[in-house]
């Protein structure tokens, strides 16, 4: 299960959580402007914006988890289980894969606008990247400095929500984890009023009391409404790392702990958290088992390439001991 996240302080961030029982061999991956990317419908783009996220390379194409184009745009896809509905090829329509649905709209757009003037004509389609690799349930978080949409294929068709959080978790579908966040209109940051009786006085015993019923859980719902509350409710200081930290806060809010979700015989952890500063073009990420914050600069490589740019994670934790001596 995965949690994303945008946010506008100064620049746009856009990130998210990947939480599983085993990685997928990811790698931060640049597709510059001139990789040629030919869609299963027949369609080639040989000249698009730089791309920049976490991706499985595979046989030379880049399958992106999350991911942000050189003009800002943003997009990751979400495990969506039991709901995600892939058709066959609609005629008349743009038919795209899911696993090309992330390169089709930031190769081409550079904002929501003109990403929503694409999703008119789109159906997604159940198509197969290989024999061996079938296609994951999925929906997608959309989003520039101005705006974030939800995108989910249902078997009620091609749903396009507006996303006024900036937040996506997995099920239920979207709008029933946005309603479910009127059950939350009561928590607070603030010291909690005694509104349970004016018959009996009422003290606050500890700090962080405002926030009681905020849920604590590791479900999707749950983690929707706890990083939504989070996200909100940040405060973010000036400088980029201090943002970038802050991003990173809100995250772990809802990371998944080694030995808190089992499934099967293994454990479901957060395999990796990023945040990418899109104005920038700098992808930051922690890893599980690497807590330090690192990072990767779009902009210092040369973008003109055909080629993918691909830097394998830093996954091995270096911890500082600062009384060394000799």
């Amino acid at each position: 299960m995965c949690t994303a996240i945008s946010i506008t302080v100064k620049d746009n961030y856009f990130g998210r959580n990947l939480d599983f029982e085993h990685t997928f061999g990811e790698k931060i991956t640049i597709t510059p402007r001139n990789y040629k990317f030919i869609f299963r419908n027949g369609r080639e783009i040989k000249s698009h914006y730089a791309i920049i996220g976490m991706a499985l390379p595979m046989n030379g194409y880049p399958l992106y988890f999350d991911a942000s184009n050189e003009m800002g745009l943003s997009m990751a896809g979400l495990n969506f289980p039991d709901n995600a509905h892939y058709n066959n090829d609609i005629v008349g329509k743009e038919n795209i894969a899911s696993f090309e649905f992330i390169p089709w709209i930031l190769t081409s757009c550079q904002n929501i606008a003109e990403a929503e003037m694409l999703l008119k004509n789109i159906n997604i389609t159940g198509e197969k990247f290989d024999e061996g690799l079938s296609p994951t349930p999925l929906h997608w978080i959309i989003a520039d400095k101005n705006k974030t949409i939800t995108v989910e294929q249902t078997k009620d068709g091609l749903k396009i929500y507006d996303n006024p959080v900036g937040v996506l978790t997995n099920n239920p579908p979207f709008d029933i984890q946005l309603f479910n966040l009127s059950n939350y209109m009561s928590v607070s940051p603030n010291e909690p009023e005694n509104k349970f009786s004016d018959k009996v006085e009422l003290k606050a015993y500890s700090r962080g009391m405002g926030g009681i019923g905020l849920p604590g859980d590791l479900s999707s719902m749950s983690r929707f409404v706890r990083a939504s509350f989070t996200k909100l409710n940040s405060v973010f200081g000036e400088t980029e790392n201090e943002i970038v930290s802050q991003f990173f806060r809100i995250l772990y809010s809802v990371y998944q702990q080694k030995g808190c979700v089992k499934v099967g015989n293994d454990f479901e952890i957060t395999n990796y958290s990023s945040c990418c500063n899109t104005d920038r073009g700098i992808y930051y990420y922690t890893t599980y088992y690497n807590s330090r914050i690192n990072a990767v600069d779009m902009n210092r490589e040369n973008l003109d390439l055909k080629d993918l740019i691909v830097y394998n994670l830093i996954d091995s934790q270096k911890i500082t001991i600062q009384n060394m001596k000799g």
